[in-house]
C-alpha cells in the first residue's frame, strides 16, 4: 500500500510556505506601520485619482481615404521585346505610357505614346530595344 500524506500535514506545510512569503513584506514596513522607503530613500509613488481623466483623449481624425485610380499593369520582358498589359478597374480614364530603358549605352531608350484606358478597359503596350532590356515600367496620368 502506498503511503499518503495526511491533510493536516499538507495544511501545515502550506501555511509555513505562505508565511515565508509574507515575512519579507512585514519586515519591510517601518515602525508604526508606515511603508518603508525605496532603495533611493524615496517614498513609493502615490497616484492621485483626480488627475486621471474621466474620458479617453480624443483620437485624431483618420487620414482622408485615397481616391482609387490607376490601371493595373503587368510588364513582361522577353529578350529585347517588352509587352505591358493594362486593365483599368476604376471609374476614371487612365492615360498610360510604356517606358523602356535599354541595357547598351548606344541603344536608344524609348518612351511610348500615351494610351487612354477607359473604365473596365484593357490595352496592350509594346516596345523593344535592339539588344537587351535593362528595365521597363508604365507611367499613369489622369485625363
Amino acid at each position: 500500500m502506498r503511503a499518503r500524506r495526511s491533510r493536516a500535514v499538507s495544511l501545515l506545510v502550506t501555511s509555513v510556505v505562505l508565511t515565508g512569503f509574507l515575512l519579507p513584506g512585514v519586515a519591510a514596513q517601518g515602525e508604526g506601520g508606515d511603508p518603508a522607503t525605496g532603495a533611493e530613500g524615496q517614498p513609493p509613488a502615490v497616484v492621485d485619482l483626480t488627475q486621471i481623466p474621466a474620458e479617453p483623449p480624443v483620437q485624431p481624425a483618420p487620414p482622408a481615404t485615397r481616391e482609387l485610380f490607376g490601371a493595373d499593369c503587368d510588364t513582361e520582358i522577353n529578350g529585347s521585346q517588352v509587352v505591358a498589359y493594362c486593365h483599368n478597374s476604376y471609374p476614371q480614364t487612365d492615360l498610360v505610357r510604356l517606358h523602356v530603358e535599354c541595357d547598351r549605352w548606344w541603344d536608344v531608350d524609348g518612351d511610348g505614346a500615351t494610351w487612354a484606358v477607359h473604365p473596365a478597359g484593357r490595352v496592350e503596350l509594346t516596345s523593344r530595344c535592339w539588344k537587351e532590356v535593362r528595365s521597363a515600367w508604365v507611367s499613369h496620368q489622369r485625363q
